[in-house]
């Protein structure tokens, strides 16, 4: 296992917001599915002292690096090696179902980034192994991956997950370089396929192909998938859950999840009463998804692609509670 950096820290996003959506929920668990370096657990046990905290990570070094930042909070505070996508499973191994705050903040850190070993990163200075697990203990690498799918399937990957216009054109590119072994030879490869006028505008060329592959070696938006339905069942009525993601096809995964919770998977034409015998199980607490201030994206770059959405568990039909 990579050594984490000194605190695994970085700013969290949209940290003021998250706190606030979370304010009122009452006592009882809150489940950090990305704890990462612990900074919005900190500032929501800080802010909530009615809670208590389960932390997962996929990353150990983060799960490390928590531990550190979190040591303060005692035995508030649990912290696992896991995938969210096991949220019900360890609720069930730590007896927690007063699951009253969920918070996810997807996406890569800068702490990964900024370690070359990960792979992560196709900025010269910080070339590596073609690597971009977040648990580097398991599973096929970015290059496994690079050097053994056929030249179609690799295109799919590069236009579905990372809106790749020049999909086919870098998926022949890499497929007549193999083998490709580290992040510098991907990012020349990448930025020699698109055509110039292309690479002199919208960020580095090589941005959506990196962001593409991490998200197939970690079978991101799958595990997602079934991390948000394990969300809505496991807050109590009155619980509510946030997530903030960074790349459109996580924004419209939690947009599709959250709304048919919201609407109880209604099938019935938009504008007309619901005949279809559908039922809410959750509200949603944002119009669209909320935008980091001016002021946070100027001062923290990686806040500038942030969306954040929010819901709020609700009563079952005949539940009395106040």
């Amino acid at each position: 296992m990579p050594a984490p950096p000194p605190n695994f820290a970085h700013t969290p996003v949209m940290a003021d917001r998250v706190v606030d959506l979370l304010a009122t929920v009452a006592p009882g668990t809150a489940v950090d599915l990305t704890v990462g370096g612990g900074g919005h657990a900190a500032r929501l046990l800080d802010a909530h002292p009615g809670l208590r905290l389960i932390g997962m990570d996929r990353d150990p070094a983060a799960v490390e690096a928590s531990a550190r930042r979190l040591a303060r909070y005692g035995d508030r505070v649990v912290l696992r090696h896991a995938r969210s996508d096991a949220l019900a499973a360890i609720l069930a191994e730590e007896g927690r179902d007063d699951v009253v705050a969920v918070l996810a903040d997807l996406g890569v850190s800068s702490a990964q980034v900024d370690q070359p070993e990960r792979g992560f990163s196709y900025r010269g200075d910080l070339d590596g192994p073609l690597d971009m697990r977040m648990d580097p203990s398991t599973g096929p690498t970015a290059a496994d991956l690079l050097n053994s799918l056929d030249e179609g399937e690799l295109a799919r990957i590069l236009r579905d997950h990372g809106d790749e216009r020049f999909a086919r054109r870098i998926a022949a590119a890499i497929a007549a370089a193999r083998p490709v072994r580290t992040t510098a030879e991907l990012a020349a490869l990448v930025g020699d396929a698109i055509p110039a006028p292309a690479r002199r505008r919208g960020g580095h060329p090589a941005k959506r192909t990196f962001q593409a592959i991490r998200i197939a070696v970690n079978d991101e938006l799958a595990v997602l998938a079934d991390t948000l339905d394990q969300v809505v069942d496991t807050l109590v009525p009155g619980g509510r859950a946030v997530v903030l993601s960074y790349q459109s096809g996580e924004d419209r995964l939690v947009k599709a999840r959250f709304r048919a919770a919201a609407d109880g998977g209604c099938t019935c034409p938009p504008g007309l009463p619901c005949a279809c015998g559908a039922v809410p199980v959750a509200r949603l607490l944002t119009r669209g998804g909320s935008t980091p201030s001016a002021g946070e994206q100027a001062t923290n770059p990686r806040a500038t692609s942030a969306r954040l959405r929010a819901i709020e568990k609700l009563a079952p039909p005949g539940d009395q509670r106040p």
